[in-house]
């Protein structure tokens, strides 16, 4: 179904039934397991509901809703997350159900429209990210004059909910599908328990706002598209720089003559000179790529121009799309004496006019993305104490393993983002600042000395670009292979081909996860007793607690499988539920050989659950207990 609809929208036929695909439970299946391994998913809203106890029977009910059209979305709950200026964001959690439903609709609005989307639009989309963009921008932006950054301000937080059905009944006749977006975007919010009321925009957290946004912000990419980048672009190529061809006509006359003197100075007077006409007024060039609300334009011409397409984009957004450029973000920046700034890089048109040979002015003109030094000196500030690299107190209860893999993972994650970057070298300064940083917080848990650590953790591995020397510790495991984390692996060295992505590859098939594949076989992995089962979730796997006599016997099953999901009935559920919050110790039968992922222990007697008489009753009780909990917060 979801490839009919792919290829409805590569042929640009509308939808008239598409609320009638809410009723698949197949899909909210595929959307289950998309979202179940997020980390918001195990984050309540404003209710309690989460993804802990997901089960075919909710499903079932939320479809029940829809074909009556009883389904509401409630407000979502409001928390405020700082910004880079000291300011805050808004941020909206939803109840499970509405994440649920929301990836439905996320599935069938990107189904349609994905083969639509311009090929210059980055954000919040499949195979797409930060670094297609940048690569694009690197690899096809030749000869910039004029970088006109575009900015608009609380973009999300300013979207018109009329105008947003109106683009979407271009294409969707189904006044009920519409209907339930228009529900799901004025649900408002909670903020301190007082509702509010969402009159613009689409909640930053819902998991349908990215695609709703791409498609609002489509109607941008086409005006730019079809309006600006033709009225802007002229000219097959530039014309010759009259003053070069004279120097080439003299040049070819003194080697006639064989006067190398001569020659070898007008050779001098034409490499300093650009050989097409950096002022030809019939060329013109405008390129453009977007990411998410940010926008970057790239244009050959004259500053004046730049100015009237900045004034145009700021027309469009205002007249059309009723947003309004940033005026702090929105530049205009000169491509060779200036850097733009973009997706956390600095981009900028290299230059060369000191070394008079073509090896070296072979970048002339060329893209060069670099390393912000302001990114550096924020990154190193963390682990920086009176100017010198400090340890860091917070970290010294963790283990060695612990210490050197929470490093690893921050240096590494800064360092492959700006891969891309021809100065990553830069980064050796955050190398430096935080592996001096790790030591000595490793120093300070052994009481030790940072040379003694240092020879302790130092390893050489082999890589894909050679031997490489970094920082490891290990855990050495009996029976299987040890956990190992790494500091300092990756060589600061340009990679043309670097590629992060924001979201996984969504695969045209939509294979079913292995969650969901056990759900379906409705068989409890703890009694195994067939029947109605619910889905146990966990936030991580620490919280099953240490291995041994105490740990409880669903804990086990879930650290056998190395999985935070366990599939069992209602009445083993009530049961998790109750020595979790309880904190008492599971009295059943240790899991038998044909559990899933148990071991074997016959030599213990065989214990009833305690709720298999009457589930019922215990589960009331258990309800009154859940009560007695929300009274009381410290528990």
């Amino acid at each position: 179904m979801l490839s009919v609809l792919r290829e409805r929208g590569r042929r640009g036929l509308p939808l008239d039934e598409l609320y009638r695909q809410l009723f698949n439970p197949q899909l909210y299946l595929l959307a289950y397991g998309r979202i179940y391994a997020n980390h918001g998913a195990m984050t309540p809203g404003v209710t309690r509901e989460t993804v802990d106890g997901m089960s075919q029977a909710k499903i079932g009910r939320i479809i029940d809703a829809m074909r009556h059209e009883r389904y509401r979305f409630a407000p979502a709950r409001r928390v405020h997350i700082p910004k880079k200026n000291a300011k805050t964001r808004p941020l909206g959690l939803p109840t499970w159900s509405d994440k649920l439903v929301g990836e439905v609709v996320c599935l069938l609005l990107e189904a349609y429209y994905e083969p639509t989307f311009s090929d210059r639009s980055h954000g919040f989309r499949p195979r797409r990210g930060c670094h297609t963009a940048l690569r694009e921008i690197a690899n096809t932006w030749t000869g910039t004059a004029w970088f006109i950054e575009a900015d608009i301000a609380d973009c999300f937080g300013s979207l018109d909910h009329d105008l947003m059905i109106t683009i979407l009944s271009e294409k969707i006749h189904d006044n009920r599908f519409l209907r339930l977006v228009r529900n799901m975007l004025t649900a408002g919010y909670l903020e301190d328990w007082k509702w509010g009321a969402t009159l613009s925009g689409a909640p930053q957290g819902g998991v349908a706002s990215p695609i709703l946004s791409s498609i609002y912000l489509h109607k941008l990419d086409q005006f730019v598209e079809t309006v600006l980048i033709p009225e802007y672009t002229r000219g097959e190529r530039r014309a010759r720089n009259p003053a070069y061809l004279r120097l080439q006509t003299q040049l070819a006359t003194a080697r006639r003559r064989g006067d190398r003197p001569a020659a070898r100075a007008l050779r001098r007077r034409m490499v300093s000179l650009p050989s097409a006409d950096p002022d030809d007024p019939g060329y013109r060039r405008l390129r453009y790529c977007r990411y998410a609300d940010d926008h970057l334009l790239w244009f050959t011409g004259p500053k004046a121009e730049a100015e009237d397409i900045k004034q145009r984009l700021a027309e469009f957004l205002r007249d059309e799309l009723k947003l309004e450029l940033s005026q702090d973000k929105t530049l205009i920046t000169h491509a060779r004496t200036g850097a733009a700034r973009f997706l956390g890089y600095e981009i900028t048109v290299q230059h060369n006019d000191t070394k008079k040979t073509s090896r070296y002015r072979r970048v002339n003109g060329q893209i060069a993305l670099r390393v912000p030094r302001d990114v550096i000196k924020a990154k190193s500030a963390p682990y920086l104490h009176r100017g010198k690299p400090a340890k860091q107190p917070a970290r010294t209860n963790g283990s060695d393993h612990t210490i050197v893999a929470t490093y690893g993972a921050i240096y590494r994650g800064i360092v492959q983002y700006y891969l891309l970057a021809g100065d990553v070298y830069r980064l050796h300064r955050l190398r430096w600042v935080m592996e001096t940083s790790m030591l000595k917080t490793l120093a300070g848990k052994h009481r030790s000395t940072v040379s003694k650590m240092a020879a302790k953790h130092k390893a050489k591995i082999q890589t894909p670009h050679g031997l490489r020397t970094c920082f490891e510790a290990r855990i050495e495991r009996e029976g299987r292979r040890p956990l190992v984390a790494r500091f300092g692996e990756t060589p600061l060295h340009r990679q043309k081909t670097a590629t992060v992505t924001d979201r996984q590859p969504a695969r045209v098939d939509y294979p079913h996860k292995e969650l969901i594949t056990r759900l379906l076989a409705d068989v409890c992995e703890v009694c195994q007793q067939p029947g109605e089962v619910e889905v146990h979730h966990v936030r991580a796997l620490a919280a099953l607690g240490k291995p041994g006599p105490l740990q409880p016997l669903w804990a086990k099953a879930m650290a056998n499988r190395r999985r935070k999901n366990l599939v069992v009935c209602a009445s083993c559920h009530g049961h998790i539920a109750h020595a979790v919050v309880t904190g008492e110790p599971d009295d059943r039968e240790t899991i038998t050989s044909g559990s899933a992922g148990g071991r074997a222990e016959k030599d213990q007697p065989r214990l009833a659950p305690r709720c298999a008489a009457d589930p019922s009753a215990w589960l009331f009780g258990y309800r009154r207990l859940a009560v007695r909990c929300e009274r009381k917060p410290t528990l």
